[in-house]
């Protein structure tokens, strides 16, 4: 499948778990789209491995409709800092208003809990967030990748590889009506 013409946007701050990142950033640019960073603040990020990358475009600038499709990677400390900050979270939130795909992985899940979106959703983690889905109305499951409506969701880097397959796939199929706010 091809993903030409499509952008992709990743957010992400300080802390990300770097082949969270990395690893679906090649994945959707190795298939033709554009991938943009964006972070609550310009300047440059850094994960929780050393990796650095500089920020395309600050969170409160970003607009979901600039974008097909949004990827949330994980990192316990990028997913607290990214929880807390309100245009990331109005800017997650966006993208499930437009029906349009969204990949997280690992702790990333945290910003879809304060966006409202995973009430009635099906998806997984990394474990330790099992209860915080739960208590926000989404159905955890333990599985390497889980599809819902556009909403691709993987536990930890193990599962990369069939999170990207997911990923693409979804991206390339476009907005999905049962992907909502």
């Amino acid at each position: 499948m091809t993903l030409t013409g499509s952008r992709v946007a990743f957010l992400a701050t300080d802390g990300f778990e770097d082949s969270e990142l990395t690893s679906p950033w090649d994945a959707v640019t190795g298939e033709g789209a554009s991938a943009t960073l964006i972070a609550p603040e310009s300047g440059r990020i850094t994960g929780k491995n050393g990796h650095e990358q500089s920020v395309d475009l600050a969170a409160a600038d970003a607009q979901a409709d600039q974008f097909d499709a949004l990827v949330l990677p994980g990192g316990v400390v990028n997913a607290d800092h990214l929880r807390l900050d309100k245009a990331s979270i109005a800017l997650a939130r966006a993208f499930f208003e437009q029906h349009k795909p969204v990949g997280v992985i690992c702790h990333g899940a945290w910003i879809l809990i304060e966006a409202g979106v995973v009430d009635g959703r099906t998806l997984t983690s990394y474990p330790s967030l099992t209860t915080d889905l739960r208590n926000a109305g989404a159905t955890w499951v333990d599985e390497e990748v889980v599809v819902d409506e556009g909403l691709v969701s993987s536990r930890t880097p193990d599962d990369l590889p069939a999170f990207n397959a997911k990923l693409v796939e979804e991206i390339g199929e476009g907005p999905h009506a049962g992907q909502t706010a």
